[in-house]
């Protein structure tokens, strides 16, 4: 995320692959292989995740571990989105194998490959193409889903990405955002369904936003020289919008940020934490298992929020490359023995301030990507020892009973857990 104002018209890799929210997951089993059985009112319940390029689901009702199985000709990885309200169809994006490579840069290649989107239904496990009809361009991904009939998808031409609304079938575009004023992802919906949150990736730098769900009526909500505000969640009133601050000019591998609340009308920006303690640039893995992307701060039910705090002096084992080109969207050297310290899920109270870790352990290791369950009863987290690739956790709301649940596919890692509705 370089703040050089000069790049921000044309789309940049790691603004693509972040906006994508690309969840890369286990138990050889597809769905198809599973019987549902005949019962439309069960409760369907767990999570998905992710592991080496696959994704899978983890049923809290039988306490198995499944992967979901694609079989559509031409399509190289998939990968789950938004869920529907009834909590069991899923929005899903499969991409055709990758247009770039040896000779053929990124920047222009990548954004030719051609996408798909689908209608998943878990129950029936029946899968359905969507926006088929008056494609934009080729590539072409599902962004926020604003109703059971319409969708924010982000569409990248002549290496411009831009944001519009259209019809479940793809039909009735409209622009939500104009070319060239930079790339806005990280959105959000409020509870009502009438607000929707967004950081904007511009010429300015990272701002927040709130606009209406047509993209007009937008009020910045965060915007400051040297401060990087990324990610967005609606509090469950929908009073607050939740996102971070990365102090970049001092932090080029954006590793830490704070913790910030503002008020959807941009009138009240709070910062919550102190000394830039939330890990943001997850990073994780040796050599063979490398892996990371951003962390995000994440509200309960009760309107408190878990963080990944950092312990004093913590140091990943992945130095980034300060001043170094960027040729692999990591750019950074792994470090073992210089890092220290790790970090802990923690749950912090936006009203008194106060702070309580959930993971905290005499021997430090990195906990993040963690989120409360919809009935909260139970926290999903990863966890992964320094050098290590990071397994999937569960743990009770306060706590306690805190178990593994994977290690991914061949033990080689889970990340990205994300709550079925349902």
């Amino acid at each position: 995320m370089n703040m050089n104002q000069t790049k921000y018209n044309a789309i940049r890799r790691r603004d693509v692959l972040i906006s994508m929210a690309s969840i890369p997951w286990v138990r050889q089993q597809s769905l198809a292989q599973w019987n549902l059985g005949n019962s439309t009112t069960a409760k369907i319940a767990g999570f998905f995740f992710t592991s080496m390029g696959k994704t899978g689901w983890f049923d809290l009702n039988a306490g198995e571990l499944k992967t979901l199985s694609w079989d559509m000709p031409g399509q190289a990885t998939w990968q789950p989105g938004a869920f529907f309200d009834d909590g069991r169809r899923v929005i899903v994006l499969s991409m055709e194998p990758r247009r770039d490579g040896p000779g053929r840069p990124f920047e222009e290649f990548y954004t030719q490959t051609p996408t798909h989107l689908w209608q998943y239904d878990l129950e029936k496990d029946s899968l359905e193409e969507i926006c088929t009809q008056e494609r934009i361009a080729p590539f072409t991904t599902p962004a926020l889903l604003l109703s059971n009939e319409r969708l924010l998808v982000q569409v990248v031409k002549n290496k411009i990405g831009q944001i519009y609304s259209v019809n479940l079938d793809g039909s009735d575009a409209k622009e939500f955002t104009k070319a060239g004023e930079g790339l806005p992802y990280g959105m959000s919906l409020s509870p009502d369904g009438k607000r929707v949150a967004f950081h904007l990736a511009s010429p300015q730098g990272y701002q927040i936003w709130t606009c209406d769900v047509d993209g007009s009526n937008r009020i910045r909500v965060a915007a400051q020289a040297g401060h990087l505000y990324f990610g967005t969640q609606w509090s469950p009133d929908g009073k607050w919008v939740l996102y971070v601050d990365c102090l970049h000019e001092n932090d080029p591998g954006h590793d830490w940020c704070d913790v910030c609340i503002g008020r959807p009308d941009g009138s009240e920006h709070v910062v919550l934490t102190t000394g830039q303690s939330m890990w943001f640039a997850a990073t994780y893995g040796d050599l063979k298992t490398r892996g990371g992307g951003s962390n995000v701060p994440s509200w309960t039910r009760d309107g408190n929020i878990l963080f990944p705090q950092r312990t004093q002096g913590a140091k990943v084992a992945w130095e980034y490359r300060v001043g170094q080109p960027d040729l692999d969207h990591f750019n950074r050297d792994f470090k073992p023995e210089l890092a220290r310290g790790g970090t802990q899920i923690c749950r912090l109270d936006p009203v008194t301030g106060s702070i309580k870790s959930l993971t905290a352990r005499d021997i430090p290791c990195w906990d993040f990507r963690a989120s409360q369950s919809l009935d909260g009863r139970h926290i999903v987290f990863c966890r992964a020892e320094t050098g290590e690739a990071p397994a999937i956790w569960m743990m009770n709301d306060d706590g306690s009973n805190m178990r593994m649940v994977t290690r991914g596919l061949d033990d080689l890692g889970a990340d990205h857990p994300r709550w079925i509705p349902g």
